[in-house]
């Protein structure tokens, strides 16, 4: 492999949440094409000194932690040939009874501190003219998830930041991807604060979620949809997923509106 690295001469990556799950896999990928990644995350492993690969502490929720990362990968790569926005969690609660103080620390994680990354190193791929934006937002942008009011509304407004750095970079030699994945087989769920005493409806909501990740398809499959992505070295969205969420739903709603998309959606999460 690297296609990637011959194509666009792409030499380094940074990659956020990168320890486990769809992170991992985008970082390994990257790693793989011949780029050297820095990977970020809360926790990083003390033994993932390899080859091309750089593990950097990086809490999106605190900023001196945020400012720390950036001026590490700043001043150890400059600024990277292909930043993936990619960390995050959510809180499942229904918006009844979400706890007021994960409304902005939800907003900081998943949407703030993206565009803050972005616009630390959005220039300087401008002036090169030469980069890749990756910005991970969620089929949940398109299809809202019940009991995950933030976590939709702040990957909505992601997938919205993506698409107005598309128009804003078009013909610079910058890329923009605006990836929208399904639910994989990862450890998503654990790292969900679920709220306690719930409704009803939130608990057959959240069974359902598990078995829905459960058998999802491996973080594998997102990687290679990514790399393929990047390869045609064209902006915009890109879904990701089994076929009947990354394919069949989009093309669906696109047909019948979201009115029956929302009845279909209580349907699915038994609502």
């Amino acid at each position: 492999m690297g296609a990637l690295k011959d194509k666009f001469g792409y030499r380094t990556a940074l990659v956020t949440g990168a320890s486990s799950g769809l992170g991992r896999a985008f970082a390994r990928m990257l790693r793989d094409e011949g780029l050297e990644v820095w990977s970020a995350s809360r926790q990083p492993e003390a033994s993932a000194r390899e080859e091309k690969w750089h593990p950097i502490v990086l809490d999106l929720t605190e900023p001196e932690s945020l400012l720390a990362a950036i001026e590490q990968v700043r001043r150890e790569a400059g600024t990277p040939d292909v930043l993936v926005n990619n960390a995050g969690a959510g809180v499942f609660a229904g918006f009844a009874h979400f706890p007021p103080h994960e409304i902005p620390r939800q907003l900081q994680m998943l949407l703030t501190a993206p565009i803050q990354i972005t616009h630390t190193f959005w220039p300087e791929m401008l002036a090169r003219k030469r980069g890749a934006v990756v910005n991970v937002s969620s089929l949940a942008a398109e299809f809202p998830l019940p009991a995950m009011s933030l976590y939709t509304a702040a990957k909505a407004g992601l997938s919205g930041f993506s698409r107005e750095l598309m128009l804003e970079s078009a013909g610079s030699g910058v890329q923009v991807i605006d990836l929208q994945p399904g639910d994989f087989k990862t450890n998503f769920n654990r790292a969900v604060q679920k709220q306690p005493g719930g409704e009803a409806w939130e608990e057959r909501v959240w069974t359902r979620f598990e078995e829905i990740l459960e058998h999802g398809p491996l973080p594998t499959l997102a990687a290679d949809d990514l790399r393929q992505a990047l390869l045609k070295g064209k902006s915009g969205t890109v879904t990701t997923g089994d076929f009947f969420q990354a394919k069949f739903g989009p093309l669906a709603q696109r047909i019948f509106g979201h009115g029956l998309t929302r009845q279909v959606l209580r349907k699915y999460f038994r609502i």
